[in-house]
């Protein structure tokens, strides 16, 4: 690849010219698959421990007032500025989401990230998304399953058309055992990263992909994502709030993405404010509202769950949606490793729910699930005994 050359590290030794056939190429992709699943059930455990670290240490804390208050704030922003400086002085390039690095590195318009990136977007991820960030496991999983594949690559004296087609295949392994799904880790490499279909890369994402979830179902257990009960089938009177929630979805995926980019650009204009100040004052943010509101903080995985259980008030899920859009903007701005995906879900199952109830509640006759009778709460926003 032509752009590819201007961007290789020059220490590194070129590897062969040669092109590896199709059954080797497999082996390759189940043994990148083999590396991202490890990783990425790890990480995923590791997370959920140190979630539940965070309400433990809230619960524990309630009873030494002020002063628990305070520990708890100076932990999460200590945790987070940590985080930053080792992504600054460590590996620059472990920052943010990594899947815009990921297909930078596939268009050759930078360098593939050093080998140290794994450890630094492990370690920095687990402090920042622990302390409570509103940022998801699926972007660092990514950029460290893409890293794992393309070190196997170099390792092995590949070619930089083999070593590009195995980053794409641990980038697709990476976001499948994120969310515990092989296929779509495939499709996210043909429809996200390169958005075009090349049968090589085919196969090696979903031989990749299959070793991931085979791995991380082994480690972290075989359960789907988000669970939801029977629903009834809806009629054809149904289709045009279908329509709306479309067209509510787009918007709202348009005003996310604005959000996020408006969130860059003005820590960007901050140039003399170091990324370590700034991460400390969004995680000593956030340890605050996880104080007194442990729900609301973190990727929002369990406020996905329960809009998708109909637990929700009308009036209120606006400004959870509000609320939380900015939290993820502010968590983007301290500069530590997070994806935005896994938040966005939240926001969109939020959104679902709203529309839902507010059809139900304007057109009574039809049977929208949920409805405004059944039992629904907003969930739980004060701090519980465990």
């Amino acid at each position: 690849m032509a752009g590819h050359g201007s961007t290789r590290d020059p220490d590194e030794a070129a590897p062969p010219p040669t092109r590896s056939g199709l059954f080797a190429l497999g082996v390759l992709a189940m043994l990148a698959g083999l590396g991202t699943g490890l990783i990425g059930a790890l990480f995923r455990l590791t997370l959920e421990q140190a979630n539940r670290f965070r309400d433990a240490l809230i619960v524990r804390a309630d009873a030494w007032g002020v002063g628990g208050f305070l520990v708890v704030v100076a932990l999460a922003g200590g945790a987070t500025a940590l985080a930053a400086w080792l992504v600054r002085r460590v590996a620059p390039s472990a920052s943010g989401s990594g899947i815009p690095r990921v297909m930078a590195v596939l268009d050759g318009e930078v360098a593939p990230a050093p080998m140290r990136v794994v450890p630094v977007k492990f370690l920095a991820g687990t402090l920042a998304i622990g302390s409570g960030l509103a940022l998801g496991r699926e972007g660092p999983t990514v950029q460290m399953g893409a890293s794992i594949a393309y070190q196997i690559g170099t390792m092995l004296r590949h070619n930089w058309s083999d070593c590009r087609t195995l980053m794409a295949a641990g980038a697709g392994a990476g976001f499948a055992v994120a969310f515990n799904a092989p296929i779509a880790g495939a499709l996210f490499v043909v429809e996200g990263l390169l958005k075009r279909f090349e049968p090589r890369l085919a196969i090696a994402a979903l031989a990749a992909s299959a070793v991931a979830i085979g791995v991380g179902r082994w480690l972290s257990g075989g359960g789907p994502e988000f669970t939801l009960g029977p629903l009834t089938q809806p009629g054809l009177d149904h289709l045009p709030f279908f329509l709306l929630l479309g067209v509510a979805a787009g918007l709202a995926g348009t005003l996310y993405n604005r959000t996020l980019l408006g969130a860059l650009r003005v820590t960007g204009r901050w140039p003399g404010l170091p990324v370590e100040w700034r991460a400390a004052m969004v995680g000593a943010a956030v340890g605050a509202v996880a104080w007194f509101a442990p729900s609301l903080v973190g990727g929002g995985d369990a406020l996905a769950q329960q809009a998708l259980r109909g637990e929700g008030a009308l009036m209120v899920l606006p400004v959870l949606f509000l609320f939380r859009l900015g939290l993820i903007a502010c968590s983007v701005a301290a500069g530590a490793p997070g994806g935005f995906l896994v938040p966005f879900l939240a926001l969109g199952a939020e959104l679902g729910l709203w529309i839902g109830l507010l059809c139900a509640l304007l057109f009574p006759g039809l049977a929208f699930e949920p409805s405004p009778s059944s039992k629904s709460a907003p969930g739980r926003l004060r701090r519980s005994s465990p």
